[in-house]
């Protein structure tokens, strides 16, 4: 069984999933059974499915859940939930695929079968569950770094023999948690795309892993706002070229960019 459950804002998912590759949600009296299948629709304003889980148990109680009170924005929503869920049962919804992609927000999930935005859990059709892996599993999704090497480092078409991005700067998700944290101007050289190109430009840019990959230990946890950029391409390739040895900071590149461009205004070319 597939089912489409709602997500609200008061807690940060992608957080969540990221550090421990699953969530523990209130069952209800929804009839979920292990093993089901279950896409996570975010309400506004967001207004996707960003998460395919699978349930891996059932009918835990609140003393057999983990304690996820960092991961609620207010503390006084998270000892509000807490309180009215003590006697409630759970499922564990672990994480298997992530994204973020406009196929699958709400206009086209409805006209794809979905009736209107779930307010509660729901049974997906076979028409919207084809629909929705069939966008999931889309190899062509990735329009900024479409070129898989392994599971753990990706190059992007035009770079390879230059850039090699981490799994943090390709993923979808990881993509739209820094942009809503930090808009979609470049950080660097401050281009802004729509600016720029107009409605084609529109949240083009792509992001920056701050920490070297190499120095990330196996407990490493993301953080969304400070440990990730938007760039544009071109500053996101001069990040990843290694200039004696070492890869320059984004400080750096900042530098050199606005001492080159006061030289060329002075210049006059």
């Amino acid at each position: 069984m597939d089912w489409i459950i709602s997500a609200h804002r008061k807690y940060d998912h992608a957080s969540s999933f990221e550090h421990y590759g699953f969530i523990d949600w209130k069952q209800g009296n929804t009839s979920y059974k292990i093993g089901d299948l279950v896409f996570i629709y975010c309400s506004k304003p967001i207004q996707k499915i960003r998460y395919k889980c699978r349930i891996d148990a059932i009918d835990l109680d609140h003393n057999s859940i983990r304690d996820d009170k960092e991961y609620w924005y207010k503390i006084a929503d998270y000892w509000d939930d807490y309180y009215k869920s003590l006697s409630e049962k759970f499922i564990r919804l672990n994480l298997i695929e992530q994204i973020d992609s406009e196929k699958l927000n709400l206009s086209n999930l409805i006209h794809n079968g979905l009736g209107m935005a779930p307010r509660r859990p729901v049974r997906a059709s076979e028409k919207l569950s084809n629909y929705i892996n069939l966008i999931i599993n889309d190899s062509n999704l990735n329009e900024i770094f479409p070129d898989s090497i392994d599971t753990t480092i990706n190059a992007y078409e035009g770079l390879k023999k230059q850039v090699i991005v981490n799994k943090y700067e390709r993923s979808s998700i990881a993509r739209a948690e820094c942009i809503k944290y930090n808009g979609s101007k470049c950080k660097v050289c401050e281009i802004d795309f729509i600016k720029v190109y107009g409605a084609i430009g529109e949240g083009f840019i792509h992001v920056h892993h701050i920490i070297p990959i190499h120095s990330i230990g196996q407990e490493y946890k993301i953080d969304y706002k400070n440990d990730l950029i938007p760039v544009c391409p071109n500053c996101h390739a001069m990040l990843h070229k290694k200039i004696d040895g070492n890869f320059l900071s984004v400080e750096k590149l900042r530098e050199i960019v606005k001492v080159n461009n006061h030289l060329i205004l002075n210049s006059g070319a």
